[in-house]
């Protein structure tokens, strides 16, 4: 049974090295899927440079469209959705608006692609606040993976953000990994009933109440190593999390490269353990979690790491893709609905 059609919208401007690194992404991704269309957005004649001959194997399926504007990496949100109409950020986001892609994925400026999606596609109904979620590996969950949010789209969080947080993440995690009833957690600095600040104590009050599968408050290191789908926090913590474990990732890659070049014997040695050094580091590689969801909104959105090489971009397709496919915007609506029909018969 063939899979429907997918198109996305690509913004090949955004992020440190734009269109080198979109484009090729592009054409693996092409590739690799036959029910997958794209629309390639930015600077038309340096799309067209960079594809050189090799987008004629899919011209059925790749579309170029020209945006004369480009969102600067440090630029103000409201510089963005003020001065930059015809950037390839906006475009590509008015391209889901229009119904002419189902998604959109971009590596450019963080807050203002916030802001746009948000301004474009606006909130789905109950939601307050969207925010960001990506995967992270587990070594314990079934599935490998645990989903964290908020990763930085909202640096204060109130008790009601962090139950729709809840919502969304577990709406995704259902929808990614076929679970029926993903296990919920709230980060916090202990397990005890007693931790933690009022929001936090208040919103675990409130996910009690719903109709989610709410375990209680999870510690840092239950991200990693323990059973739970889904851990929430606000942007803040979130975010200090997430570069905290991107930077060990890449400091203990770094100390096994070394030690194992430390003479002719560790070199041997590095030879012999390659199998298991490779499984090591896709594990660990932050290219393979590349693609975090904006959920909340009325559309796919995916945000892409700034510095993603093509891999990793190409990896932030697939999670547009797959979102796409399993319409995580109308199940996080209808986890909501639940919700609030919940509470009404109560």
């Amino acid at each position: 049974m063939s899979k429907s059609q997918v198109t996305i919208s690509l913004d090949c401007m955004g992020g440190d090295f734009g269109v080198s690194i979109v484009v090729p992404a592009a054409l693996d991704a092409l590739s690799k899927y036959n029910h997958l269309s794209l629309i390639l957005v930015g600077d038309e004649g340096a799309i067209k440079k960079e594809l050189g001959d090799k987008a004629e194997k899919f011209s059925s399926r790749l579309n170029i469209q020209h945006a004369t504007q480009v969102v600067g990496s440090s630029e103000a949100p409201s510089s963005a959705l003020r001065g930059k109409k015809d950037s390839s950020m906006r475009v590509a986001i008015n391209l889901v608006k229009e119904g002419k892609a189902q998604a959109s994925v971009s590596a450019g400026n963080t807050g203002a692609l916030m802001a746009t999606a948000r301004f474009v596609l606006k909130t789905l109904p109950g939601i307050d606040r969207p925010a960001i979620c990506s995967t992270l590996p587990n070594a314990t969950n079934p599935t490998g993976f645990t989903h964290v949010l908020d990763l930085g789209a909202n640096v204060d969080s109130s008790a009601e953000s962090l139950l729709e947080f809840a919502f969304m993440g577990d709406a995704l995690a259902e929808a990614i990994f076929d679970l029926e009833s993903p296990t919920v957690g709230l980060l916090n600095i202990g397990e005890e009933e007693i931790k933690g600040n009022e929001i936090v104590k208040e919103a675990s009050r409130l996910l009690t109440d719903s109709n989610l599968n709410y375990i209680g408050f999870v510690e840092g290191d239950s991200i990693f190593l323990s059973s739970v789908d889904v851990v929430v926090c606000d942007g803040f913590i979130g975010n200090v999390m997430l570069k905290t474990t991107e930077g060990a990732a890449k400091m203990l890659t770094g100390f096994l490269k070394d030690g194992y070049k430390a003479n002719i014997l560790t070199k041997i040695a590095a030879i012999i353990s390659l199998p298991i050094l490779k499984k090591f580091k896709r594990r660990v590689d932050p290219r393979e979690y590349n693609g975090a969801s904006f959920l909340g909104l009325k559309g796919v959105v995916i945000k892409s790491h700034g510095g993603a090489d093509a891999y990793s971009f190409y990896n932030a397709i697939h999670v547009a893709m797959v979102e796409v496919e399993k319409d995580v915007p109308s199940l996080i609506s209808k986890k909501l609905e639940s919700q609030l029909a919940t509470r009404q018969a109560s």
